[in-house]
């Protein structure tokens, strides 16, 4: 987080879909204080762009339906989508589902990038 925060892999984005999955789980293990307090301090961080997905449905469910060797979830497909409409080169993740998607680097666990 602390590179993440530093920006260190360029600017912090963060998909609709993801806000959607995070805040669904935080209600259902913990509880809804819970899940909206930390909504809000997602949506009001100053160094994380919310992203709207609407407008990256289409090119989600294309990237979600022509997949042949990972099996990307929905979300996934739209965080791909929306990392190369904005031109992004690294995915903050530990999900290794993403390791194939061409011109995308996961991190943590790999090297700062020289600026």
């Amino acid at each position: 987080m602390v590179h993440l925060a530093a920006g260190h892999w360029g600017q912090a984005l963060l998909p609709e879909y993801v806000f959607l999955e995070v805040v669904t789980v935080l209600r259902a293990r913990r509880n809804i204080e819970v899940a909206t307090l930390v909504g809000d301090t997602l949506l009001g961080a100053e160094d994380i762009t919310f992203i709207p997905c609407s407008d990256i449905f289409i090119d989600a469910f294309e990237i979600f339906s022509d997949q042949r060797k990972r099996e990307l979830s929905f979300t996934d497909a739209a965080i791909v989508a929306i990392a190369r409409r904005h031109k992004a080169r690294f995915i903050a993740t530990f999900d290794q589902d993403f390791r194939d998607q061409k011109g995308l680097t996961l991190v943590p666990g790999q090297e700062i990038p020289e600026r």
